[in-house]
């Protein structure tokens, strides 16, 4: 117990900003969006720390897909670091990183390396251990395995002969940035890595110009002003998020219109990494919109949206909703009601 609690001391001490750690050591209680520091109350990893303490369980035969933190090690579940714990071995990414996890929670489990370049030459030998009854856990580098990671043909052959699959949910920085960039979350479409190719990645995105969905997708540092420029070419000048070092010290959401996150991180370059979104057409916006020989009078005026969007909040929409609604309602663009809804709301709340 001594060892674990040892651990997760490091785990937490790496994860808070030096100035917690001093507010920690004067006894004030101070939780990081970092991670947890102590000064008194317990430990979101208490509740590990007392189960570790029992002998290593006997986990049902299968392949466990495990989601691992993206950066803040603290975002690991209860049951990904039980499943990491009984399985009879791991199957890492990266067994470095990975180990690092392990280590930080007491977990002796043998590592293999398992990835892109290898996936194939080990796919049968760990199908037919899988097969003969073995526990195997899955684990990229961060998230869940198999979403933009190796281990999906696993995954798929492991079904088909029988094997049971099971997820354990956890971290993920495509809900991560949903969630807090501040864009329509009721509708999404993942793409992964865009094409690196300027040319592809223009085809690519003009392919969801009229998509109602917000888009996300992951891009390197040194390929996000080129992905800016590419999306203004193929979807216009839409409302995007930049979501940097989600769950790390240096976490940042930056909110805008896509010209005004060009000439951002034309000022500062972009480090870590990213995951973009960018807002979609709008809920109905391809079929309802306002086509070209119809009269300005069949356009509703600015004071009619704002006036319709009141009466939903009112009636305890919320402002996503609100939105999708007018747009539909009243054939516009919900990217020209999500912003106006939005601040509705925060006046309605004053």
């Amino acid at each position: 117990m001594r060892a674990v609690a040892a651990a997760l001391a490091r785990a937490s001490t790496r994860a808070t900003p030096p100035r917690a750690r001093e507010r920690a050591r004067r006894g004030r209680r101070f939780v990081a969006t970092r991670g947890w520091t102590g000064g008194g109350g317990a430990s979101p990893n208490d509740d590990w720390a007392r189960a570790r303490g029992g002998e290593k369980g006997a986990l049902e035969a299968g392949l466990y897909l495990v989601a691992t933190p993206i950066g803040n090690l603290e975002d690991v579940t209860i049951r990904a670091l039980r499943t990491l714990r009984d399985a009879d071995a791991i199957l890492a990414e990266d067994t470095r990183t990975t180990r690092n996890l392990l280590n930080a929670y007491g977990i002796a489990t043998p590592l293999v390396s398992y990835h892109a370049h290898n996936e194939a030459r080990r796919r049968e030998g760990t199908l037919r251990r899988l097969a003969s009854g073995g526990a195997l856990a899955l684990v990229s580098d961060a998230g869940m395995p198999t979403v933009n990671d190796p281990g999906a043909d696993l995954a798929r052959a492991a079904a088909e002969i029988g094997v049971r699959v099971v997820p354990v949910p956890g971290p993920s920085a495509v809900l991560a940035a949903l969630a807090g960039g501040g864009l329509p979350t009721d509708e999404f479409t993942f793409i992964g890595f865009p094409p690196p190719k300027s040319s592809a990645r223009t085809k690519r995105l003009k392919s969801f110009a009229k998509a109602n969905a917000t888009l996300i997708m992951f891009v390197p540092p040194h390929k996000l002003l080129g992905t800016l420029e590419d999306a203004v070419k193929a979807l216009g000048n839409r409302r995007c998020a930049v979501c940097r070092e989600l769950t790390k010290v240096h976490e940042e959401f930056w909110r805008g219109t896509l010209d005004e996150a060009r000439e951002e991180f034309e000022r500062r370059a972009p480090r870590g990494e990213i995951t973009l979104l960018i807002e979609g057409y709008g809920d109905g916006s391809a079929s309802t919109a306002a086509s070209d020989d119809e009269s300005d009078e069949d356009i509703p005026s600015a004071s009619s949206v704002e006036e319709a969007l009141r009466a939903m909040l009112a009636d305890g929409y919320s402002p996503s909703e609100a939105s999708r609604r007018v747009a539909k309602d009243l054939g516009v663009r919900r990217r020209d009601t999500y912003g106006v809804a939005q601040r509705l709301s925060e006046e309605i709340k004053r």
